[in-house]
């Protein structure tokens, strides 16, 4: 005899139908207001929240709504994101506002939502956009629909058991993130001391006398031999902040893509630096050989006195640095060229120093910026936690209806 899952013992056997969300809970999109009425700030005047496709807009005069209601972002980078609101509101146009109807808590309807990844749904366009009758036409789970009485307790019990996992992972993860930037403040106290350095206590190098300096290339998208699976294709976009090394980039080179820019082929754990943008100065080591973009100049040591995780956090150091020398350049986005960028002066102590400096901060850096350990880490399992119980309790079984899609 098989064991009953968590949701069957919850049901203990009443049917569960499928329904169009559209025929359960009412829902509309919200209405225009023209940006000069939206404010930066709450006042008196303007006191209530404005939202749109990515959440909070602003505030504005008036309110369009009041009360419990779930707002779907129908348009831009959140196309899809489910949330909850309380009081008066006003939502735009880019909003789907969701009211609350008898036979349904809401509450149970956004954890419902979110499961559901309202996101899938959206036109592939270069704005994504979500329709109201798209949304419409999903089915849902309604348990016991011909008790509503019952069909709102086992909606309730679900209810109360992931709040409590949400307000325990927000609490949480608040807390861990306090801790977190509180690590990151030691990390830069640290490293600014530990990197600052007197008159002859170090060599002063520039880039161009440590390594060779590559500025990187990208072939044509048409170019279909050029892409396959062979070589890392490195962009900017692929250096997240805080990553120190970079081991799977988005897209890869083929070998023959590759070989036609051999000049500009990176061995491994080498450095690469953003030197254009507003993003500029992200560091990180490459973990495999690599051919980065025009975007990036990488630095090839040469010179074995120089330790390349020693430079990793130099140039982390110095990242603010390099955005306003870029920036002095006046041009319409900071820059640093090659030329300039190999005319960077770094300090370089004895080897000696160097290991000293980095068995410090080699362990604040793991602990504030990997994924795989430290606080990032544990507030990813809360996060985790919540969603496993999240599935487990909304994982109702399929009747004939299939989810639309």
């Amino acid at each position: 005899m098989s064991e009953l899952s968590f949701i069957e013992k919850l049901l203990d056997g009443v049917e569960v139908e499928w329904k169009p969300l559209g025929d359960v809970l009412p829902m509309r999109a919200g209405q225009h207001i023209s940006a000069s009425n939206i404010m930066d700030e709450t006042s008196n005047e303007h006191p209530y929240p404005c939202f749109g496709g990515n959440g909070i807009r602003g505030f504005v005069a008036k309110n369009s709504h009041d009360g419990k209601h779930l707002l779907i972002g129908r348009q831009g980078a959140l196309c899809g994101n489910v949330q909850r609101t309380q009081g008066r509101f006003y939502a735009t146009e880019h909003a789907v506002v969701v009211t609350p109807s008898d036979g349904i808590n809401v509450d149970w309807a956004f954890h419902l939502l979110t499961l559901m990844n309202l996101n899938q749904y959206a036109s592939q366009s270069a704005q994504p956009g979500l329709a109201v009758g798209k949304i419409q036409s999903i089915n849902i789970p309604i348990p016991c629909p011909d008790n509503p009485e019952k069909s709102l307790k086992i909606q309730a019990e679900i209810v109360r058991i992931l709040d409590a996992f949400t307000t325990y992972t927000a609490e949480l993860t608040a807390e861990l993130t306090a801790e977190l930037n509180l690590r990151k403040q030691q990390y830069n106290h640290y490293r600014d001391q530990l990197l600052s350095f007197e008159d002859g206590e170090v060599e002063w190098k520039t880039l161009g006398e440590i390594g060779r300096i590559v500025t990187g290339r990208t072939p044509k998208s048409s170019d279909t031999s050029a892409w396959g699976d062979e070589v890392d294709f490195v962009t900017p976009s692929d250096i997240k902040n805080g990553m120190r090394s970079i081991i799977c980039p988005s897209r890869r080179l083929s070998a023959e893509g590759a070989a036609s820019m051999s000049k500009v082929l990176i061995p491994s754990g080498s450095l690469l630096v953003t030197c254009i943008g507003a993003d500029m100065g992200k560091t990180v080591i490459n973990a495999n050989d690599c051919i980065p973009n025009q975007q990036i100049n990488a630095i090839i040591l040469t010179d074995e006195s120089a330790q390349v995780s020693y430079l990793f956090h130099i140039l982390t150091a110095l990242r603010d640095t390099l955005r306003r020398q870029g920036e002095a350049g006046g041009g319409t986005m900071p820059l640093v060229n090659k030329s300039d960028f190999s005319k960077v002066v770094v300090p370089i102590p004895s080897p000696e120093e160097q290991t000293r400096i980095l068995a410090i901060l080699d362990k604040f850096d793991a602990l504030t910026n990997s994924i795989s350990e430290g606080l990032p880490r544990e507030i990813e399992l809360r996060k985790q936690q919540y969603e496993y119980y999240r599935d487990l309790l909304l994982s109702f079984p399929k009747s004939n209806v299939e989810v639309m899609t």
